[in-house]
């Protein structure tokens, strides 16, 4: 069956009632699921970055293993060296042993220098590691706290959110697809959420511009759906207001 236009006025104005009253639920969370969305992205790159630090740590830890390694070699092939100068036979066999305990005494102090600065770098990453756990302490303290006090202002809503969720959802099955749209879209282009306003003191109530007379009594007939020629919201006279049931 066909709708008036009278109809179709109140039906849009009742899902704005609804969908007023889920914003303003919504707004007691104010930014507290923001918040809780920072504290958490905070926190996984905070454990990303102790890992990545962590990984670093083994890894010059494992260098420095590697060193000394290469220095008990070196040193090993040292003493095997200095016993074959004992058996040179000529100059020629001295200066070529000579040479591989000078190299290997070179390879000992490349690895010595090198032990120091890993030495460094993980006094340095220590530091920086320590600053990061202690950083990621106090944000998963910080991320608890705001979870709990979203968590207490969720449950005290939700249900009263869901049943009116629900009322909306009901509500938008006896609206046409070309009004839901249009509907839809002004709400999502207004800051405070509302697509259908009533007049109040000869203003629309969502902009605060002033409406002329004439287009005030249009509106009051109910006859056709009038848009705000400032914000472009969807007017409905004052009386729909009072005669609106609660949802």
């Amino acid at each position: 069956m066909e709708q008036t236009v009278e109809q179709k006025l109140k039906a849009l104005y009742d899902l704005q009632t609804i969908h007023t009253k889920v914003d303003k639920i919504r707004q007691v969370r104010g930014e507290l699921p923001m918040e809780v969305s920072d504290l958490e992205d905070d926190v996984a790159g905070l454990e990303t970055r102790i890992q990545k630090i962590k990984s670093e740590l083994d890894d010059l830890e494992d260098s420095i293993v590697t060193r000394k390694n290469l220095i008990r070699d070196a040193q090993a092939n040292t003493k095997k060296y200095e016993t074959q100068l004992n058996d040179v036979k000529n100059n020629r066999e001295y200066d070529a042993i000579s040479k591989e305990i000078e190299i290997q005494g070179l390879d000992v102090q490349v690895s010595e220098k090198k032990i120091k600065e890993y030495g460094f770098e993980i006094t340095n990453k220590t530091a920086i590691y320590e600053k990061a756990v202690a950083d990621l302490e106090e944000r998963q303290k910080d991320l608890d706290v705001k979870k709990a006090e979203l968590d207490t202002i969720t449950a005290e809503t939700q249900k009263e959110e869901q049943e009116l969720v629900a009322l909306a959802d009901k509500a938008k099955e006896g609206i046409e697809e070309r009004l839901l749209i249009a509907y839809t879209r002004l709400r999502q282009n207004a800051k405070n959420g509302l697509a259908v306003v009533t007049i109040q003191r000869d203003s629309c109530s969502g902009c605060f511009n002033q409406i002329p007379p004439q287009r005030q009594s249009d509106i009051r007939q109910r006859k056709k759906i009038i848009v705000c020629e400032h914000c472009g919201r969807i007017l409905v006279d004052e009386q729909m207001a009072l005669e609106a049931e609660p949802a």
